[in-house]
């Protein structure tokens, strides 16, 4: 249960979990490849059963307790495995070609989601890096084909992490990665929906947000695991110094790291961006047109993609 220090950083952490959640490149990357809005609408509907069979997956984590399920012991660190336990749940629970099958689908549904993510991480490459600065006249194909071998890269990349890397690593780098995206969050999602803010201010946010977001993590410890840094996401409100100031000295509270990092973030936008314009400083042009947003299936402007795929 939630002790009275640990309920805020609790629901700060829900907080910033759901606002980071569509910040990911790759947990959009099915909605713009979706064929038109009636896709993604029946997908919405049947979202909600689908999040009921995660939670049902989720409690399997007691059927193995209650079924006194052992992990794997790492015969390198002599530790047990805790990634193994639900595998040796089926093993023990099911028959072998039932258990079979419990495997290969554990396998399918590391695969998908990991192909969204190279695929995701190949349009970034392909065009907000290749295409915007290095090869600014390529064309369609040569950009499927820079998409194709970043993908590959991002594969082979993964499996050498997994290989080569200590596994509390990935830990540690969702950790980071989610205090990380979270400071994305007034360029892309709160941008959508205002011109107010100014462009360098958004970007003295980003640098205000990521700054004092990895500060914070590098001075959390954990005592369970001996790491001095990046040892949580849950920052005691007493250790929280601004230049010097800590406004909230002597309180054990604990919050969510994200979400301070954050509030620097806006602040640091509003008053760059306040600045700015009293300057009158240039805040760029938008080039998007009003159809933009309402583009579908079979839209005029739309440019057929098989030709690409070669």
């Amino acid at each position: 249960l939630l002790g009275a220090n640990n309920q805020l950083q609790y629901i700060t952490l829900a907080l910033g979990s759901a606002l980071a959640l569509f910040l990911y490149p790759h947990a959009i990357t099915g909605a713009l490849a979706s064929r038109s809005r009636t896709v993604i609408k029946r997908n919405m509907v049947a979202l909600p059963a689908y999040s009921l069979v995660l939670g049902l997956i989720a409690l399997l984590g007691y059927a193995a307790i209650a079924a006194h399920t052992k992990p794997i012991v790492n015969a390198a660190t002599g530790r047990a495995d805790s990634n193994t336990v639900i595998p040796m749940l089926f093993e023990g629970q099911f028959p072998s070609w039932f258990a079979g099958i419990a495997f290969a689908a554990i396998g399918i549904g590391a695969l998908v989601p990991a192909a969204i993510m190279s695929i995701a991480a190949a349009n970034l490459w392909t065009r907000n890096i290749y295409k915007a600065y290095l090869h600014r006249d390529a064309t369609a194909e040569q950009e499927c084909r820079q998409a194709k071998i970043a993908s590959l890269v991002v594969k082979f990349g993964a499996v050498a992490l997994i290989v080569l890397i200590d596994p509390q690593y990935s830990i540690d780098l969702q950790l980071i990665g989610g205090v990380i995206i979270l400071q994305t969050l007034p360029m892309v999602a709160i941008a959508l929906y205002t011109r107010w803010f100014h462009t360098w201010g958004l970007v003295a946010g980003w640098v205000v947000g990521m700054g004092w977001g990895l500060i914070l993590l590098d001075g959390i410890p954990n005592p369970a695991s001996g790491k001095q840094h990046f040892g949580g996401s849950a920052l005691a409100l007493n250790k929280l110094s601004i230049l010097g100031w800590q406004p909230f000295a002597g309180s054990p509270t604990q919050i969510y790291v994200g979400f301070v990092a954050l509030i620097g973030n806006l602040l640091a936008a509003i008053l760059v961006t306040i600045v700015l314009r009293r300057l009158r400083v240039f805040n760029g042009t938008d080039e998007t047109n009003p159809p933009d947003y309402l583009q579908d299936e079979g839209s005029p402007s739309l440019k057929p993609v098989a030709g690409m795929l070669r």
